[in-house]
């Protein structure tokens, strides 16, 4: 039997990232008996909220939502107000504030901008934490785009070591649109997972060991969506249109003849 939420997100695949709320909602609206679950299993464009006691803007997310409130990282208060709003416990509340410090440090360094929030929470053993990053570049009106990263870390301690366990998504959409260049419109995610253990010298090390996994597996989903969205595109023009002439062209591949001939020649 075919289970309606794999159709779903196999439909979801398929259409625009860039409309992924406006797909979400029809979905919902076709399929109400599924919205938990389609809600749960879709990531979504992360959204802004500034927080209201300490005038910080932070991210919003499942991860930080409780009923309609969201919590903020830097008041830990919920907005709209909520008196039972589940929190982190103290000693993970003050390793929660030295991540959102620290990776509002390597936010400034490797994306010039953007807004960073960092979210934890306890488990039965060892605890779990969401770093996301949100960075939109509309400084053209030629020229539009936003990366949004959802890295969720499931932490278990093993004495002086500790294993995390790291889902990592990244969504990327950019547009440029003029006389010049015409419309283009480059949009998708990418989605993977990543293991690792680290030395853990005490309870702080852990922000350290956190930031050395999301800054390795960013750097890989960057190479693999230069490759994925640019190289292809880039092939595909190429092979579309050549920026140099037919004839300069055949001249080329003649003289790549020539001298592969000649090589071959001089090995026998």
């Amino acid at each position: 039997m075919v289970d309606p939420v794999d159709c779903a997100l196999d439909l979801m695949r398929r259409l625009p990232p860039q409309k992924v709320e406006e797909s979400l909602a029809n979905l919902v609206e076709l399929a109400p008996h599924l919205t938990e679950e389609l809600l749960s299993a879709i990531d979504q464009p992360l959204k802004l909220q500034r927080c209201k006691q300490t005038g910080k803007d932070y991210l919003l997310c499942d991860y930080n939502r409780d009923g309609d409130s969201y919590r903020s990282p830097w008041s830990n208060e919920y907005e709209p107000p909520l008196s039972d709003g589940a929190q982190p416990s103290p000693k993970l509340r003050k390793l929660e504030i030295a991540a959102n410090d620290a990776f509002t440090t390597y936010r400034e360094l490797y994306f010039d901008g953007g807004v960073s929030s960092v979210y934890m929470w306890d488990l039965d053993e060892g605890f779990a934490s969401v770093v996301l990053i949100k960075n939109v570049n509309e400084s053209d009106s030629g020229l539009k785009g936003s990366w949004d990263s959802i890295h969720v870390i499931e932490v278990q301690e093993s004495g002086r070591s500790a294993h995390y366990k790291l889902t990592s998504t990244v969504m990327l959409y950019m547009e440029t649109g003029g006389v010049k260049f015409g419309n283009v419109n480059l949009s998708g995610s990418l989605t993977r997972q990543a293991e690792q253990d680290y030395p853990l010298d005490d309870y702080g090390t852990h922000v350290a060991n956190m930031g050395r996994l999301v800054e390795d597996m960013e750097i890989k989903l960057r190479n693999n969506l230069q490759v994925i969205y640019f190289g292809k595109t880039k092939d595909i023009t190429n092979d579309l249109r050549s920026i140099n002439s037919l004839t300069d062209a055949r001249k080329q591949m003649a003289i790549q003849s020539e001298l592969i001939g000649k090589l071959q020649a001089r090995s026998h």
